[in-house]
């Protein structure tokens, strides 16, 4: 029986392994190719490059304007992502803590929305973009605020999700004596509830931030102007018509996602514990 097990073990342990590798391979193909030459490349793209070139990333780092594109993407990310953090809690605590028939259908729907994929509503949200210019007045698309609504919007569902299950944890008898201590209705929430959703917090933090700063189709529908390109839509530069810099492409793709790893490391501890306590209980 033990010697079964161990072997279970060790085959669990080199299909996990495995699975890595093949999770890995891109990640190493795309890096080592950013030091190519385009002869070096196509000749090997597995292959470690012979001279490591860095003048690639000079040279991305100007085709995408990156210092620009950085802080549009920084902009956007944290903006939305503060605001779907706080609207997103205290909709979900008022959805946990209202216990009725309007509260229930509410958190359904935003359940429901979750299984809507964002492929069938572009178009429709164009347009609605569209027309809130043209009879409303308001310019939503090719700004910075409007692609910050729209996240919000799309981020909120899962976010109220990951809350409501972590608030129905929470004790109801801390809000009850923080209230009879004479705190109010939004103390209680951002004094009491909201510093113990913690873990929630950064789970939602994480996804958000991963999501929106890799996001390319949102932004490719919204942002027209080469000034308000996020760093997703400014390495649609080095694909051209008929040539595509590969070897560039893929130095500007390394610095894309080199901020949002280094955060994932800091922050990864958090990332299972908020999401089971979210999502379980």
């Amino acid at each position: 029986m033990k010697a079964g097990r161990k072997v279970l073990s060790t085959a669990a342990s080199a299909l996990m392994i495995l699975l890595g590798l093949c999770f890995l391979i891109p990640l190493y193909i795309m890096v080592i190719n950013s030091f190519k030459n385009r002869a070096e490349l196509y000749m090997s793209p597995v292959a470690f490059p012979s001279v490591l070139r860095i003048e690639n990333y000079a040279e991305a780092i100007e085709r995408m304007n990156f210092l620009t594109s950085f802080m549009n993407s920084l902009l956007v990310t944290v903006v939305s992502v503060f605001f779907i953090v706080i609207f997103s809690s205290m909709c979900a605590w008022m959805l946990a803590r209202t216990d009725d028939r309007k509260s229930r259908f509410l958190y359904f729907a935003f359940v429901a929305t979750m299984l809507i994929p964002f492929h069938t509503l572009m178009m429709p949200l164009v347009q609605m973009m569209k027309w809130s210019r043209e009879y409303l007045g308001i310019p939503v698309l090719n700004t910075r605020y409007g692609i910050v609504f729209m996240y919000i919007g799309f981020g909120m569902s899962l976010a109220v999700f990951l809350f409501h299950g972590f608030v129905k944890s929470i004790p109801v008898s801390l809000e009850e004596a923080a209230t009879l201590d004479g705190c109010s209705r939004f103390g209680v929430f951002f004094r009491i509830s909201f510093p113990i959703m913690k873990p929630t917090v950064m789970t939602v933090i994480i996804l958000d931030i991963i999501w929106i700063w890799n996001d390319y189709l949102l932004p490719s529908l919204v942002l027209n102007g080469k000034d308000l390109r996020t760093i997703p839509l400014s390495t649609s530069s080095f694909f051209g018509v008929f040539t595509i810099q590969w070897n560039e492409a893929m130095a500007g793709l390394t610095l894309t996602i080199i901020p949002v790893v280094i955060f994932y490391f800091c922050a990864q501890k958090y990332i299972i514990k908020g999401v089971v306590a979210g999502a379980v209980k």
